[in-house]
C-alpha cells in the first residue's frame, strides 16, 4: 500500500499541564498515561517521560510488550488497557505504534495516542513495510542488521532480531550518549520477524485523536515515511530537530511535552 504525498500542520506543543478530566459527579480523574515500548527496546525507555509525568502528577504505567506478534502483544496489551479506570492517553514508541493502533480499538476509555517515532498502520499493513524506502532497515541486508537467533515455539522460519552493536549504536540510538548507547544494545529485548510481519487488523487512530512526535534524525522510521502516516491519522504533529529513534531517551522532555498536549484534549 502506498502512502499519500505529506501535508502536515507542526503544531507547537505547550506544557501546560491540565488540571483533568472531570465526571458527571463533578470530581477531577486525570487520565491514566499508558506507553508503550517498541522492538530492541524494554519500559526503561520511557524513564524519562515517567519522572516528568509523575512530578506532573499523574499516573504513568509502562506495559511490557512481548515483541512476539502484532495481533497477540495488541490483545495484550488490550488487556491490561481494560484493567484502567477512567480516561487513558496510550503512547507506544517504534514497533509499539503498531501495538497500540490495535490495542486501542473498542476500548473506549482511550481518549488520545500519542505516536513516538512511531509506526502507525492501516489496516493489512505490517511494521516492517513502514521503516521508509531510505531506512537503514530497508537499505541494509539482514546480515548486517540483525543477529537472528532461534526461540522456543517459534513458527516455521521465524527468528528472533537482535541489533548488531554498530547499527543499535550508530543508527538506532545515534542521539543518545555513546556509553549509555552501548549499555542499551547490550540490554535490548529482541523482536521476532512474525512481530515485523503481521498485517495490522485495526486501525484506531481513525476514531481517535492523535499525536505525532517527529525526530528529523530518526534512521529507522524515517520521518518521511512518519509525516505520511501522520497525515492520514490527522494526528498534530511536533517535528524535533535533529534526535534519534531513541529521542525519547535522550530528550525525554520534549517527548513529554507532546504526551501532556494529548493530555490537554481530554475533557
Amino acid at each position: 500500500m502506498t502512502l499519500a504525498a505529506a501535508s502536515i500542520t507542526v503544531t507547537t506543543v505547550v506544557a501546560a499541564v491540565p488540571p483533568g478530566h472531570v465526571t458527571k459527579a463533578g470530581k477531577q480523574t486525570k487520565p491514566t498515561v499508558v506507553l508503550i515500548h517498541g522492538a530492541w527496546a524494554d519500559t526503561s525507555s520511557w524513564n524519562g517521560e515517567i519522572s516528568l509525568l509523575r512530578k506532573a502528577g499523574y499516573t504513568v504505567r509502562a506495559i511490557g510488550n512481548p515483541l512476539q506478534d502484532l495481533t497477540t502483544d495488541a490483545q495484550t496489551v488490550k488487556d491490561f488497557l481494560k484493567s484502567i479506570k477512567g480516561p487513558i492517553v496510550l503512547a507506544g514508541h517504534s514497533y509499539g505504534g503498531s501495538v497500540i493502533t490495535n490495542a486501542a480499538q473498542g476500548v473506549s476509555n482511550v481518549k488520545a495516542l500519542v505516536y513516538v517515532d512511531a509506526a502507525a498502520p492501516a489496516v493489512g499493513e505490517t511494521t516492517g513495510q513502514l521503516s521508509g524506502p531510505t531506512s537503514v532497515l530497508t537499505k541494509m541486508p539482514p546480515s548486517e542488521l540483525y543477529d537472528a537467533v532461534p526461540y522456543a515455539n517459534a513458527p516455521s522460519k521465524a527468528s528472533a532480531l537482535y541489533l548488531k552493536e554498530n547499527v543499535f549504536v550508530t543508527k538506532f540510538a545515534s542521539s543518545v550518549q555513546h556509553e549509555q548507547a552501548v549499555n542499551l544494545w547490550a540490554t535490548q529485548r529482541a523482536a521476532t520477524t512474525v512481530a515485523f510481519q503481521t498485517p495490522s487488523k485495526y486501525a484506531a487512530w481513525k476514531s481517535i485523536p492523535s499525536w505525532y512526535f517527529i525526530s528529523t534524525g530518526d534512521q529507522i522510521i524515517t520521518p518521511d515515511s512518519e509525516k505520511k502516516m501522520a497525515r492520514r491519522a490527522n494526528s498534530k504533529v511536533t517535528l524535533y530537530k535533529g534526535g534519534s529513534h531513541l529521542t525519547l531517551v535522550s530528550d525525554p522532555a520534549a517527548v513529554t511535552k507532546t504526551i501532556q498536549a494529548a493530555i490537554s484534549s481530554v475533557k
